[in-house]
C-alpha cells in the first residue's frame, strides 16, 4: 500500500450549523500504519480544529497528557499560525479509536516533533480560508485583510469581523494548497512561556487522573498475584478475608486472586488476610548475582554487530584501556500506582484508564470479550506518571475479568507493593569498553561491548531467532558522536523472566552512562582536560558541541573547587536533541556524596513552551538522579526484592541540587524534551567524583561505601 497523502487528505474542511468551522488534520503516526498494511489509505485525522460560532477554538487531540505540556503545546502551534486569542483556546481529549487517529501512543518524546510542520499548515489553512471568506463578505482584496486576535480586520477601513462570524462562508470554500507560513521572528505565542490550558483545572481539583474517577455502584479491587515471575497460583483460602468487613467477593482471576470490597481500604486488607499457596516455578532459583553471572557468561558468545568503522584490531603502537560498567535493573516508580476503572455489560464495555497506549488496550479487550471493537470504549486520563510503564496495559484484564463477573463498575487499584513487584523494569546491562590512544594521545580506537535483556526481544521473540539485532538496545552506543577512525559496538541478548520495559530515555540511560564515564577515562589517560577532549572530537557534530560549551561556560568549568569539590560534565544525543550537563559535587572522606549543582543545556530545535521544556529538563534530572544515587531492583528468590519506598528510596527534597536549565537557540524543527535530560545525569555526577576524591564510578547506582578514601 501506498503511504503518500494528497493534500486533500491532509487537511480537510468542513462546516456546519451550529458546528463550527472544522479542520482535521492528517498527522505522521497514520502513514506508518498505512506503509505497513495495517489500515486503508484513506483519510481518517489526528488531531481536529474546530472553531465554533461563540469564537473558540476547540483543539482535539489524541495524545495523552502526563505531565509533558502536550495538552499546551500542540493547541500553541495551531493558534500561532492561526492568529488565534490565546484566551479562546481549549483542547480536549480525543476518543479512543482503532485508526481514526493514527497511533495514539505517546511516548518517545515525539508528539511534537513528529507533526510541527503539520500543525502550523492546518493553522494557517484555516487563518487564510477566514481572510479569504472575510475579504468575499466585504468585496474587497484579501491581500488588504489580516488575521489578528480571533479577528479578521480590513486594514483599509479597520471593518473587523471574529472568526465565528465568517465560520459557514470559509467552510464552503477549497482550501490553499500551500498556505504561506509565519516568519518565525513573528512569532507572538512560539518560544512564549504560557501557563498550560489544564492549569486551574489541576489546581482546584477538577482535572480527572485515574484514581479520581467514580461511577454509581462502584466497587474497588485489588489483586494479589505471585512474586516469583513465572510462579502460578495452586491454592487459596479466603476464608480470614471474607471476615473483613466491606469485602463483597473473593475470587481466582487469570492474573490472580481477585478482592473485591466495598472500598479500596478493605479490599487492601482482605488481600492481605488471604491463605495462598503458589507454584514458583523454576525462576524461583535465580537472583541478581546468578543473573549478572549469566550476563557475564553473555560475553563469550557471539555478539551481534551494531556499528563497524575501520578495523579495532591490531592497531599498532597505541595505548590502551581497558573498563567495565554495570547498570542494574530499576522500577518506573510512578506517583499513581497502576488503576483501571472498568464497567462491563452483555453488549458493551467502558474503561477509564491513565494510559499512554489506548488503543493497545481497546483492540486486547475487545478480543477478550468477543466484542466489535466499537463497543469497547476506553476513556484516558490524565495520568500521575508515564515514564514509558503506562504503555503497558497487564493490569487492564483484571479488572474487566472482575467488573464482567460481578456484574457493576469495578476500580482495579494497585498498591505499592502491587506496583513495585509487577513493574516492567529497566533492563539492567553491562559494558566492557576498550579505546586506544595514538602517541599524540588522540582517540583512535573505540570499542562497546553490551550484554543486556532486550524489550523487543522478550516481546517478541520471534523476530531475533535468526540472530537479529535489537536496535534499540544499542541506542546512545551505536550512535557515538565523537570523531574515532576504528569503532565496534556488539551486543549479546540476555533475557530472564524479569520482564522489562522501556523507562525514560530507554537503553540511552545506560549506554550514555558507559559511554560518557570512558570518553574522561581515555582524557585522564592522555593528559587532556576532559572539556577539550571532546571538543576537539565533535568537528562533525556542531550540535554535541555546542550544548557542552554553554554548558561549560555557564557552570564555569575549570574554575577552582574547595577540597572535596568536583565537577564532571557529560553530553549525549536522544530523541533528536541534544544535552550536555555540568554537575559539581561534595564528597567527605567517609564516602557522603552531596549534589549541590547540575548545570544543563538542551538543544531541542524551537521551542514552543520554554516553561515546558525546563520543567521536562528538571523532571529528567530528578528521576536521572534517583536511577543514578538509590534506584536499583534486586532479585531475590525469582522475585524483586523490594516493596515500597522504604527500600526503593526516591531523591529526596532535601538532596536535590540547584539546577540551571540553559535552551539553546534555534529555528531547527522541534525535536524531543521529556527524556534527552535523563542520559547525561549520571555520567556527569560520576565524572565528578573522580575529579572530587579520585574515586572512579563504575556500576549504578554511587553507594557511599565505594567513596571512600
Amino acid at each position: 500500500m501506498s503511504q503518500d497523502f494528497s493534500r486533500r487528505d491532509f487537511l480537510k474542511v468542513s462546516s456546519a450549523v451550529g458546528v463550527g468551522l472544522v479542520i482535521s488534520v492528517a498527522l505522521p503516526y497514520k502513514e506508518r500504519l498505512v506503509a505497513a498494511g495495517i489500515v486503508e489509505n484513506s483519510f481518517e485525522p489526528n488531531v481536529w480544529i474546530k472553531i465554533s460560532p461563540d469564537n473558540k477554538v476547540v483543539i482535539t487531540l489524541a495524545k495523552s497528557e502526563m505531565g509533558q505540556h502536550i495538552r499546551t503545546s500542540i493547541p500553541m502551534i495551531v493558534a500561532e499560525e492561526l492568529n488565534a486569542d490565546w484566551s479562546l483556546v481549549n483542547v480536549v481529549q480525543a476518543d479512543t479509536h482503532p485508526d481514526k487517529y493514527g497511533s495514539q501512543s505517546t511516548g518517545g518524546s515525539g508528539s511534537i516533533r513528529r507533526s510541527y510542520m503539520r500543525l502550523r499548515k492546518a493553522g494557517a489553512t484555516a487563518r487564510d480560508l477566514l481572510i479569504q471568506a472575510a475579504s468575499l463578505k466585504w468585496e474587497v482584496p484579501a491581500s488588504e485583510c489580516k488575521a489578528y486576535m480571533s479577528e479578521v480586520i480590513h486594514s483599509k477601513s479597520k471593518r473587523s469581523l471574529k472568526f465565528g462570524d465568517l465560520i459557514s462562508l470559509a467552510g464552503k470554500l477549497d482550501a490553499p494548497i500551500d498556505p504561506i507560513l509565519k516568519d518565525e521572528k513573528d512569532f507572538t505565542l512560539i518560544g512564549k512561556s504560557l501557563p498550560g490550558l489544564d492549569t486551574v483545572s489541576r489546581v482546584n481539583g477538577s482535572a480527572k487522573f485515574g484514581l479520581d474517577i467514580r461511577l454509581p455502584n462502584m466497587l474497588y479491587a485489588t489483586v494479589l498475584k505471585c512474586q516469583t515471575f513465572g510462579g502460578s497460583l495452586k491454592s487459596f483460602n479466603a476464608k480470614k478475608a471474607n471476615k473483613i468487613n466491606g469485602v463483597k467477593y473473593v475470587f481466582e482471576v487469570e492474573g490472580g486472586i481477585a478482592v473485591v470490597a466495598t472500598n479500596t481500604w478493605s479490599a487492601i486488607k482482605g488481600q492481605r488476610a488471604l491463605d495462598v499457596e503458589w507454584d514458583h516455578g523454576d525462576f524461583y532459583s535465580w537472583d541478581s548475582k546468578k543473573i549478572k553471572n549469566m550476563m557475564e557468561t553473555k560475553f563469550q558468545d557471539k555478539a551481534v554487530i551494531a556499528k563497524e568503522v575501520g578495523n579495532t584490531k591490531n592497531l599498532k603502537n597505541n595505548i590502551s584501556i581497558e573498563s567495565n560498567y554495570e547498570v542494574p535493573f530499576t522500577s518506573h516508580a510512578t506517583m499513581e500506582t497502576m488503576n483501571c476503572v472498568a464497567h462491563v455489560n452483555k453488549t458493551s464495555a467502558e474503561l477509564w484508564v491513565p494510559t499512554q497506549s489506548p488503543q493497545r488496550i481497546q483492540s486486547s479487550i475487545a478480543e477478550k470479550l468477543n466484542f466489535d471493537i466499537e463497543k469497547v470504549k476506553v476513556n484516558v486520563t490524565l495520568m500521575g506518571g508515564g515514564f514509558g510503564r503506562r504503555l503497558w496495559s497487564d493490569f487492564i484484564p483484571d479488572a474487566v475479568e472482575i467488573s464482567k463477573k460481578i456484574k457493576k463498575p469495578v476500580k482495579l487499584l494497585w498498591t505499592r507493593e502491587d506496583d513495585m513487584k509487577h513493574d516492567f523494569y529497566r533492563p539492567a546491562s553491562l559494558h566492557k569498553l576498550k579505546g586506544s590512544l595514538s602517541d599524540k594521545n588522540e582517540l583512535i580506537s573505540w570499542e562497546h561491548h553490551i550484554v543486556s535483556p532486550s524489550i523487543s526481544g522478550q516481546r517478541s521473540p520471534e523476530r531475533f531467532k535468526n540472530g537479529q539485532l535489537d536496535r534499540s538496545a544499542v541506542n546512545g552506543a551505536n550512535n557515538l558522536p565523537y570523531d574515532v577512525p576504528n569503532i565496534l559496538v556488539d551486543y549479546v541478548m540476555s533475557n530472564t523472566e524479569v520482564p522489562v520495559g522501556w523507562w525514560r530515555s530507554v537503553y540511552n540511560s545506560q549506554n550514555a552512562f558507559a559511554n560518557e564515564v570512558f570518553i574522561d577515562e581515555l582524557a585522564y589517560k592522555a593528559g587532556v582536560d576532559a572539556l577539550e577532549f571532546r571538543i576537539t572530537m565533535l568537528n562533525n557534530s556542531p550540535r554535541h558541541k555546542a550544548v557542552l560549551r554553554l554548558a561549560a561556560e555557564k557552570a564555569g568549568w575549570g574554575k577552582h573547587l574547595a577540597k572535596g569539590q568536583g565537577m564532571g560534565l557529560a553530553v549525549h544525543e536522544s530523541f533528536g536533541s541534544w544535552s550536555a550537563q555540568v554537575a559539581t559535587v561534595t564528597v567527605s572522606k567517609a564516602g557522603e556524596l552531596s549534589v549541590d549543582k547540575i548545570v544543563a543545556s538542551i538543544d531541542c530545535g524551537t521551542v514552543i513552551n520554554p516553561d515546558g521544556v525546563k520543567a521536562q529538563m528538571e523532571g529528567s534530572i530528578v528521576y536521572g538522579l534517583t536511577s543514578t544515587l538509590k534506584g536499583e531492583i534486586t532479585i531475590e528468590k525469582g522475585a524483586v526484592a523490594q516493596s515500597n519506598f522504604h527500600d526503593f528510596e526516591l531523591l529526596r527534597i532535601d538532596e536535590m541540587p540547584k539546577v540551571e536549565i540553559h535552551i539553546v537557540p534555534s529555528i531547527e524543527p522541534p525535536s524531543g524534551a521529556g527524556e534527552p535530560g535523563l542520559p547525561p545525569v549520571a555520567p556527569a555526577v560520576a565524572n565528578a567524583i573522580f575529579n572530587a576524591n579520585g574515586k572512579r564510578v563504575r556500576k549504578l547506582p554511587i553507594k557511599s561505601k565505594d567513596l571512600k578514601v
